[in-house]
């Protein structure tokens, strides 16, 4: 039985089918799914099982209505006092996984007081006469069914605060109906945890140390599960379909967490190979590791700053671990999804504050609300911040700072809580879709009269106000970012939608996505031309997106004169390996004969060169 626990975070699997599993030899059975968690498990199946949960539709007479009610509110209160009691527990585990976890539980719990779901079911209950569980069931599907209908292409997310509410109807469900959770009490140590699906919170009672591995038939690689067990460096595989089925307790299973496969009776040649690769991925691990601490500095001296995105608090672990320079790009979108209602002042301020305050003395980028017409949100057609009615074009609509400044009692709400926020460490704040150089002069403009009506207010915020940068990502903004520097106080240049509105094609779209180039030339010259403008101006640029954490590009990046990255957590370590391995001479060279090239063939093949001949991803 063995496991090889990783010391360093590597990149995020991105979400994928499946691959169509390899031959096995006689005796074992391969299965494929999402790879999660890098790292191999060996050790015997352990099954954990719990009775589900099965709602039938029941009425009752009118005279019920009070009981039934009375029923729900003690379902409530137990699932109330079981996540305190988890909360309670959070010191126990590794510092990642506590860091993790409890503003899952906070979300938990803000949803079993007075949220949409409650107030929904006891709806149900006194209007269409049905039982407490069926109300339950039926108002979360109801509910997940509008998250899901929404034309997002963050599915993930989507995805993530489905699961979210039908994560808390089923502990509503099962404190109805008095069915018993998972139980791990008699995990031994070695195993492999095989079950059908495992929840964030059972993920929490795992003691990673005793665990050689995890796979699961459900759930997918951006799912809160699926962080919690990457904060705790167990090797996991989720989406294995027919594995629980198949498994049997005390079985042999072996977990590779980076190929995403699962393997019952593994052959010996295959246990042998296996156990070679997890050596090597030690090893490599190891050498990764040793980066944390080391600075980002170029064989020939040149310092760059590697800093991390963030999509959510649960990701902070993640960036702690990475060896991140702060934050460069925290998505505020987070703080206004699955809520009827927008976050206060107070609200923002408090979890803005958290996260400063976690990170500090490192920096910290905000970007203020970049919500559009491709997405919805609740609290903001409630509060007729939106209208209802679709756009025919959302992207090209009413996205970024263009809402923001149709809605200046939103944007100064946001901008009030960041400045009350920042006197917790250093601080900036980024203005989405810039693509006028009046949309940042009214945002400065209202930046300003919030800072002064804070002060005569009494409030305490920094002295000189945070940097205010405005974010590339159309081609009209890296053709005037000229005139966008001398007035920003830095820039960042958004690679994801720079790509998709320079190529007019839609990132999401599966049938498009051999057209979605970020190293089409065109792409290239703006990122240039921004690039240049800015550190003409000397404001300081980044780059933001997954250009900047493809370890392929950097050198390329670097050679265009670009030394702060803006990335994905996991993705840090290897993009300093890169950036440790490059000199700004040689990557300066590289740079030039890429910009000749009008051919993204051609240049795929120059930076395959420059690597040794391992291509770009």
């Amino acid at each position: 039985m063995s496991r090889t626990d990783p010391p360093a975070p590597s990149p995020r699997p991105a979400p994928r089918s499946p691959p169509a599993a390899a031959p096995a030899p006689p005796g074992e059975r391969v299965f494929a799914g999402i790879a999660i968690a890098p790292g191999i498990g060996i050790g015997p199946v352990f099954g954990a099982a719990e009775p589900a949960v099965t709602v039938t539709r029941q009425k009752i007479v009118a005279a019920d209505i009070a009981a039934e009610g009375a029923r729900l509110e003690e379902a409530v209160a137990r699932s109330r006092r079981q996540l305190l009691k988890l909360r309670a527990r959070l010191d126990a585990l590794p510092e990642e996984g506590s860091r993790e976890l409890a503003p899952l539980i906070e979300a938990y719990l803000r949803m079993l007081d007075g949220s949409r779901l409650l107030r929904g079911a006891r709806a149900r209950i006194a209007t269409t006469l049905i039982r407490a569980e069926s109300a339950v069931a039926e108002e979360a599907e109801a509910i997940c069914a509008i998250i899901l209908a929404m034309e997002d292409p963050d599915r993930a997310a989507q995805e993530r605060r489905a699961a979210e509410v039908r994560e808390i109807a089923a502990r509503i469900l099962r404190n109805l109906t008095r069915q018993p959770f998972q139980n791990f009490a008699g995990l031994p140590e070695g195993a492999v945890l095989v079950a059908e699906a495992l929840r964030p919170a059972d993920a929490a009672l795992l003691d990673p140390g005793r665990l050689a591995g995890v796979a699961t038939e459900e759930g997918g690689a951006e799912g809160h599960t699926a962080i919690m067990l990457r904060a705790l460096g167990v090797p996991a595989v989720l989406g294995v379909a027919g594995l629980a089925a198949a498994a049997r307790p005390g079985q042999v299973v072996l977990v590779d967490g980076g190929a995403g496969q699962v393997v019952l009776d593994p052959s010996p040649p295959r246990l042998a190979a296996a156990r070679r690769a997890a050596s090597a991925y030690a090893r490599e691990n190891q050498r990764l590791a040793r980066l944390r601490r080391l600075p980002a500095v170029t064989t020939d001296g040149a310092v760059v700053m590697l800093q991390a995105n963030l999509e959510i608090p649960a990701e902070l672990p993640l960036v702690t671990a990475s060896g991140a320079h702060g934050i460069g790009l925290l998505r505020s979108e987070f703080l206004f999804m699955n809520r009827e209602g927008l976050p206060d002042e107070d609200a923002q301020t408090a979890v803005y504050r958290s996260i400063i305050e976690a990170i500090a003395p490192d920096p910290v980028t905000i970007r203020v609300l970049d919500w559009g017409g491709e997405k919805e949100i609740d609290a903001l057609a409630a509060a007729g911040v939106v209208a209802e009615a679709r756009e025919i074009n959302p992207a090209l609509g009413l996205r970024g700072i263009r809402l923001l400044l149709r809605a200046p009692a939103l944007f100064e709400t946001q901008l009030a809580a960041i400045l009350r926020a920042a006197v917790a460490g250093p601080t900036s704040v980024l203005l989405p879709m810039i693509t006028h150089l009046s949309e940042l002069h009214q945002a400065r403009a209202i930046y300003e009269r919030v800072a002064r009506r804070l002060r005569r207010r009494g409030e305490r915020i920094p002295e000189r106000l945070p940097p205010l940068g405005v974010m590339i990502e159309t081609p009209g903004a890296a053709l005037a970012a000229d005139a966008l520097a001398l007035e920003a106080d830095f820039l960042a240049i958004g690679t994801n939608d720079l790509s998709m509105y320079t190529l007019a094609v839609d990132r999401g779209a599966a049938e498009l996505a051999g057209l979605y180039d970020p190293l089409h030339p065109a792409v290239l010259r703006l990122v240039q031309f921004a690039t240049e403008a800015g550190l003409r101006m000397r404001k300081p640029v980044s780059v933001c997106g997954e250009m900047g954490a493809n370890p392929a590009f950097t050198a390329l990046l670097l050679g265009l004169g670009l030394r702060r990255f803006s990335i994905n957590a996991p993705a840090v370590p290897r993009v300093k390996q890169a950036v440790r391995a490059a000199s700004i001479e040689g990557a300066v060279r590289l740079a030039r004969r890429v910009m000749d090239e009008s051919d993204p063939a051609r240049i795929r093949a120059h930076l395959a060169a420059a690597q040794g001949g391992s291509g770009p991803g």
